[in-house]
């Protein structure tokens, strides 16, 4: 009778619901005691508590369909049962004992974390977060549920402690299972890679291929510059037959100028400061690290060894402006910018006490129809003070994973948003970005300026998640502006460390070959580094690189450590193949 009713309730139940539905059915197929009060033996509450969590974790990391934990619970209780876990026939005496396997158990609950809240997980975010700081953050949701993953954890400590002790079966497999939990931890990956380098590669394989950006003819009237960010909002959505018309601005907009397809991303260009210095500058953000002197102190630079797009605009004359609206202070955005050629940086700090509604403020800061009116007054200042060209950065907030932030302007447009949807969050982000380009052009503020829309990076996990990774993915990229053909589309494989020198040249400044950093302009011939060697083997040449790591934190490595690395002798494999992209030297 009960299994019969089981799809309905998957539809139907809440998870409180669900819950109780396994214990009855568990109890009427004697995988639990029949008699009640051997429901309260403590052995059942440890298993239960191990079997959900791992049954959580099951479906965290392998994206399974969230039914799938009432048949892994199931599984597990009736293993339990089946082998007396916790009541073994020929039973030992208790031993005090603290388990092998809490730490690694622990390393995992953290992954599973950053797994739930993020989707796909690079261990140099965490490390670059940890050293740029993250005060300010908006993240007030994420903190709930760091505290519920922490009182989870802890229970799944006292259970797993419970057992060890009192099965000496467990005691015996705990070793062996904690070196198991470490060797499947997907955190330690990179970590085994980057070791590995030492003996096969002189980590530099990334750095000979950098080309410092040289301007070598400029544009007679160098065009402004407007570059917004639209956050986490990737090309990848303007698939209808899965998102429907969430994209559908965006689309309209790419109709009046070039759109730019296949531009993948590449590992440590998955987050959002990340996103800004691999199309600013043409390298991925590759953290200090240990070449950070002071490891416990927030960084006082961002990539202080590399010239990068607002470098490069200063150099020519530009007057540049960063808007976002979240505080500058998290993950160092405020030093990047001011350490790259920025004359204003403008966050949440300085643009909330310019707000009509002082409380009309979400967990990061301004909604995006406030930041925009104030992008708005930003270009028209520019316009009225002088003759020099403009560039304006913006990073919006609308489409940050999990659910988005939509203004209360798309609320009056799209109706009420029930809190989860992505797809109304990206609608929001791109009727809001058509709008901004529609006012700044009817008030004739875009002659002779070159409008760059890109995504920051692509999106972390969200309510759309499985229908997002069922295929290729790429971010949003497109050109508008004088000079740039309407209708246009190209589609290369590419990322966006070659959004650089594309926007320069763009603009009408001329690179030699093409390149910056490590990107090719694509707008010329030139084959990227995705199309010569693919997403993967980049991504195993990046673990092992440490020459570009080096070059991106100049001045921030001790020198002593310095003078060791340069009279340290160097090993180098690589075939005629790999070396015949290398960058020329060039003249900073």
């Amino acid at each position: 009778m009960l299994s019969t009713k089981l799809p309905d309730c998957i539809r139907n139940c809440s998870w409180d619901g669900l819950g109780l539905y396994l214990i009855l059915l568990l109890q009427t197929s004697m995988i639990l005691p029949s008699r009640p009060d051997r429901l309260k033996h403590p052995r059942w509450w440890a298993l239960l508590v191990i079997g959900l969590c791992l049954g959580y974790a099951i479906v965290t990391v392998a994206v399974l369909p969230a039914w799938s934990l009432v048949l892994i619970v199931g599984a597990w209780l009736g293993l339990g049962w089946l082998l007396r876990w916790g009541k073994p026939a020929n039973p030992r005496p208790p031993v005090r004992v603290w388990p092998w396997s809490l730490v690694p158990l622990c390393l995992w609950g953290v992954y599973v974390y950053l797994a739930e809240s993020f989707g796909i997980v690079e261990i140099g975010a965490i490390f670059f977060h940890l050293q740029a700081g993250i005060s300010d953050h908006g993240g007030s949701g994420r903190l709930l549920a760091a505290a519920l993953y922490t009182l989870t954890m802890l229970a799944l400590l006292a259970a797993f402690t419970w057992l060890a002790r009192r099965d000496h079966r467990w005691r015996l497999a705990d070793r062996l299972l904690a070196l198991v939990l470490i060797a499947s931890n997907p955190l330690f990956y990179s970590m085994g890679q980057r070791s590995a380098a030492i003996v096969t590669d002189d980590g530099a394989w990334l750095d000979r291929r950098y080309a410092a950006p040289v301007i070598q003819q400029a544009p007679r009237e160098p065009p402004n510059l407007l570059l917004l960010y639209l956050e986490s909002i990737e090309r990848t959505y303007a698939d209808r037959e899965r998102f429907g018309d969430a994209y559908a601005f965006l689309e309209a907009l790419g109709r009046r100028g070039h759109v730019f397809e296949g531009v993948r991303q590449l590992e440590n260009t998955g987050w959002t400061m990340a996103g800004m210095i691999a199309s600013q500058c043409g390298t991925p953000l590759m953290p200090a690290g240990l070449l950070h002197d002071n490891q416990f102190e927030p960084l006082g630079r961002v990539v202080p060894g590399i010239r990068c797009l607002g470098d490069v605009l200063a150099a020519q004359g530009y007057r540049l402006s960063f808007l976002g609206g979240a505080s500058t202070d998290f993950a160092g955005k405020g030093i990047f910018y001011r350490d790259h050629g920025f004359d204003r940086i403008l966050g949440r700090a300085e643009l909330e006490p310019r707000l009509e509604d002082p409380e009309y403020l979400n967990d990061w800061g301004l909604f995006d129809d406030s930041l925009y009116d104030f992008t708005v007054e930003e270009i028209r200042r520019l316009e009225e003070e002088g003759e020099e060209p403009w560039g304006v950065v913006n990073l919006s907030l609308t489409g940050h994973a999990p659910n988005g932030y939509p203004a209360e302007a798309c609320l009056e447009r799209q109706g009420e948003f029930d809190g989860e949807d992505i797809l109304y969050s990206v609608e929001c982000s791109a009727w809001l970005a058509f709008d901004l380009i529609d006012r700044l052009e009817r008030e004739g503020l875009l002659e002779n300026t070159l409008v760059v829309i890109a995504s920051d990076h692509l999106t972390m996990r969200v309510s759309a998640w499985e229908q997002l990774i069922a295929g290729e993915r790429d971010n949003t990229f497109m050109l508008l502006g004088e000079g740039i053909e309407e209708g246009q589309r190209t589609r290369r494989q590419a990322a966006t460390i070659d959004l650089f020198p594309t926007l320069l040249e763009a603009m009408g400044f001329t690179l030699e070959e093409g390149r910056a950093g490590l990107g090719v302009s694509l707008l010329g011939e030139a084959p990227t580094l995705v199309e010569q060697h693919g997403l993967t083997d980049l991504a195993a040449r990046m673990h092992e690189e440490t020459g570009l790591q080096q070059r991106l934190w100049e001045g921030l490595v001790p020198k002593g450590r310095r003078e060791e690395a340069a009279g340290a002798p160097t090993q180098v494999v690589e075939t005629p193949e790999d070396s015949a992209d290398e960058a020329r030297p060039v003249m900073q």
